[in-house]
């Protein structure tokens, strides 16, 4: 017996473990080479493995899991022959291939059979909606119902669910008075990315002497220049103009005129970044990610629009790499796109300095003598005292400020 070990490998210098996230395979199943066989969560983002040999798997771990680097976590027996019928390539019968349609009685053994055993993630999927696994067909290898069935599953229901109220709005019973006995509390346990989230906001809080100064900017001289251009920008590159490649090319523009908002403190000395690694602090579906725009200060407009969204789509599928996560120097949070109008945002340890950006409103402002309204936009810069000083930190925000209501600006480095 020849067996391969799975080993949960080194995916960065700061993580020692990670958290078995969803077996694609389970014991007993052949797996094929360079096959995806589980999924693992570090404090970062998901690392998939894949088969480093065809065999029988075997696991060691389950789902929920914590495991250290290092650590074997299954294996694969490479010298188990593939089981015959197990070829990818579907194999039509003649009764499928059939015009005629099938005698009732072999429509139901084809419908109760259709749904195949659930894994581990989707059994969990599927206690935690009340579903039905009978009715759910497994997409999976052998027809195995895998995550993305359950949810789908639960999505449809849900949905069936919300139409049927609708419809039955208008025969509602009598108002009855809420019974709330059995509400009650539900315990989840936290997933190894929120974990680190937690530890990394607490740290920078009890480490940092944090200040955050305000300003607002006028957002018209930006839109104007949006509105004019995208339709061509569109049709060049392919991409949408967004706001975000003029606020991170004012960034840059100003940590070149304030270097210390750009540094970091090591120890007893301090490091001053002759670049700029611009963090984007993104939602993700399982919590807060911050893919970093390396040397954001030579890149264009498009380039770091095409930038933000390769990473956007990347953390939206749980694809970041540690790579995409490490070694940001200054960080941008962008709160407008929730809804948010002011905002006091957290630093990114070892991070000095982190933008907050938030919706733009109309508001009216006082123009020379007149009152106009204008599309506003509070921004908001949290900073780290030790290393950058009130005037400093004021200054650069204004710097800001400046570039984005004259935008030519930035075209002139002034």
């Amino acid at each position: 017996m020849s067996q391969v070990e799975i080993l949960v490998p080194a995916v960065g210098e700061s993580i020692t473990e990670a958290t078995i996230e969803e077996w694609q395979k389970n014991t007993g199943d052949y797996v094929e080479k360079n096959e995806i066989i589980v999924v693992l969560e570090t404090d970062k983002a998901s690392v998939e493995l894949v088969a480093e040999a065809s065999g029988v798997l075997n696991t060691d771990f389950s789902e929920g899991d914590t495991v250290e680097v290092g650590k074997k976590i299954g294996s694969i027996d490479s010298s188990a022959a593939k089981p015959a019928g197990s070829s990818k390539e579907s194999v039509e019968t003649p009764a499928a291939s059939s015009n005629t349609p099938p005698a009732p009685n072999q429509a139901v053994s084809k419908s109760s059979s259709a749904a195949g055993v659930p894994g581990p993630a989707a059994k969990r999927v599927i206690a935690e909606n009340n579903l039905n696994a009978s009715n759910i067909s497994g997409t999976g290898p052998k027809g195995n119902i895998t995550k993305a069935d359950a949810l789908n599953a639960a999505s449809s229901n849900a949905q069936q669910t919300t139409a049927a109220e609708t419809s039955s709005k208008e025969q509602a019973p009598a108002y009855q008075a809420p019974s709330f006995e059995s509400r009650g509390t539900r315990r989840e346990k936290m997933s190894t990315l929120r974990k680190r989230i937690a530890e990394r906001l607490v740290e920078a809080q009890q480490t940092a002497a944090i200040l955050t100064t305000f300003n607002e900017v006028d957002m018209s001289a930006v839109m104007s220049l949006r509105s004019k251009y995208k339709d061509q920008f569109e049709k060049k590159y392919g991409i949408r103009l967004g706001f975000m490649g003029f606020f991170v090319k004012a960034v840059c523009e100003a940590l070149k005129e304030y270097p210390a908002v750009n540094a970091q403190i090591d120890g007893k000395e301090l490091i001053f970044n002759e670049f700029v690694n611009m963090g984007i602090a993104v939602g993700g579906p399982k919590g807060l990610v911050v893919p970093v725009v390396r040397d954001a200060d030579l890149m264009s407009i498009y380039q770091i629009e095409a930038a933000i969204k390769d990473y956007a789509g990347k953390a939206k599928n749980n694809k970041l790499a540690i790579d995409d996560l490490t070694g940001g120097t200054f960080t941008i949070s962008n709160g407008g796109v929730y809804g948010s109008l002011m905002s006091t945002p957290i630093l990114n340890p070892p991070q000095s300095g982190i933008l907050g950006m938030h919706k733009i409103e109309k508001r009216p402002i006082v123009v020379g003598d007149e009152v106009k309204i204008r599309p506003m936009m509070y921004l908001a810069l949290s900073y780290d005292h030790r290393v950058i000083d009130g005037k400093e930190s004021v200054s650069f925000l204004v710097k800001i400020k400046e570039a984005l209501e004259d935008p030519s600006r930035l075209l002139l480095g002034v």
